[in-house]
């Protein structure tokens, strides 16, 4: 009996995996499958899940730096195209694939994080009319979000220019392609927002493929355009193309020059308008003028000033005689009680005991009382008697 070696599990986990990484077939296979057990461990970043078909399964795994990588979200039932290497977990013996890249099948990587994103959001009612802001009619700062180099400034540029000459455009130039595009037109918004630098904001690019549109459907750019104070006129690429910032903006315009026409108003129509406002006044002004003089002409051929003045000093003479008529009412009423008064006076007059005396009469007192009869006083008693000019002192007798 030849003798065998023997090995631990771990040993043999380790082996067989040690084969398995060897293999150069296995290191770069292909493998479609449907998701399911699907888990986003988001303490290590790593995605875990089981693709299967009809009649087997293995599982899968995506490491953090490619997961991040990853533009639409992954969910249960979805199937995939993966890349990726065999490999074997050493603690349970199970093989399974490390996943270098993953496609959606039957969509378009971009289409379908395009479509799950549209989806979030119109969720969340950021699509909703009721959100969407007015464009000013007449916008003194217009605010450009692009880049400064690009078709899409010079064509804006020129149409501003020659449609409302009078504003000011203030760029904003940013990456508009590129890992680094989302968030410098992020920034480039929010600054526009702080600063309140603009009445109205267009955010866009030239045309391109859905993968150089690409910074436009990212969802920190939705949430900035959503968020802006300052209304926002979208102005991605070509009439066909349509982006998530398409639908939170405040207007979409099928391109730049389209958002620059419908930013500002045409000049040469303001003062078409203009002018046929001045027209129209003048015309009105002309009417109303003509349509005075006739009416006067009228009343001087009806003499109806005559008239009027006739009536006026009618009016006048019979209110000077109504007030004549209340003066001499009033001076009546007047001397009247002024008679009164001078009788009560008299009456007053005639009862005053000064007056009395004034006439030879004197009353008498006793301790400052009024005698009024003989029996008041007897013989011996001092009396006192007021007369006009003064007292005397008397006894009685």
């Amino acid at each position: 009996m030849v003798e065998q070696s023997v090995i631990t599990v771990s040993q043999l986990n380790r082996y067989i995996k040690a084969i398995v990484e060897e293999n150069t077939v296995l290191n770069n296979v292909f493998v479609i499958g449907e998701i399911s057990n699907f888990k986003n461990h988001y303490s290590s970043g790593h995605y875990y899940m089981t693709l299967k078909d009809e009649n087997a399964a293995v599982n899968a795994v995506i490491y953090r730096a490619n997961a991040q990588k990853i533009r639409y979200d992954l969910y249960d039932g979805l199937n995939v195209l993966v890349r990726g290497r065999i490999s074997l977990y050493e603690k349970t013996g199970q093989y399974q694939i490390i996943i270098n890249d993953i496609q959606p099948q039957g969509i378009g990587e971009l289409a379908l994080a395009f479509e799950q994103l549209k989806q979030k959001l119109n969720a969340k009612g950021m699509f909703n009319q009721s959100h969407k802001k007015p464009i000013p009619e007449y916008p003194m700062r217009i605010g450009v979000v692009t880049s400064a180099t690009g078709a899409a400034v010079r064509d804006i540029t020129n149409i501003l220019s020659r449609r409302f000459p009078i504003a000011e455009m203030i760029l904003c130039p940013v990456e508009v392609q590129g890992i680094n595009a989302a968030p410098s037109i992020e920034k480039a918004i929010k600054e526009f927002n702080r600063q309140n630098a603009a009445d109205v904001l267009i955010v866009g690019r030239g045309g391109g493929s859905i993968e150089d549109l690409w910074a436009f459907n990212e969802e920190r750019v939705a949430i900035a355009v959503y968020e802006s104070e300052i209304p926002v006129i979208s102005a991605v690429g070509h009439e066909t193309d349509f982006t998530i910032c398409d639908f939170v903006a405040d207007v979409r315009a099928e391109t730049p020059s389209a958002a620059a026409e419908l930013c500002v108003p045409d000049k040469e129509n303001e003062l078409k308008n203009i002018f046929a406002l001045k027209n129209n006044a003048e015309r009105y002004l002309k009417y109303k003028l003509d349509s005075e003089k006739r009416l006067l002409s009228e009343i001087y051929e009806k003499d109806i000033l005559d008239s009027f003045f006739d009536t006026y000093n009618t009016i006048r003479m019979f209110l000077d005689l109504k007030t004549d008529e209340i003066n001499d009412a009033y001076n009546s009423y007047l001397n009247s009680k002024k008679n009164e008064l001078s009788t009560i006076l008299k009456k007053l007059e005639a009862l005053n005991p000064i007056s009395v005396i004034n006439r030879g009469f004197a009353y008498v007192q006793k301790d400052g009382k009024l005698i009024k009869k003989v029996s008041d006083v007897t013989s011996g008693d001092l009396i006192k008697l007021t007369v006009s000019d003064g007292t005397i002192d008397c006894e009685v007798k």
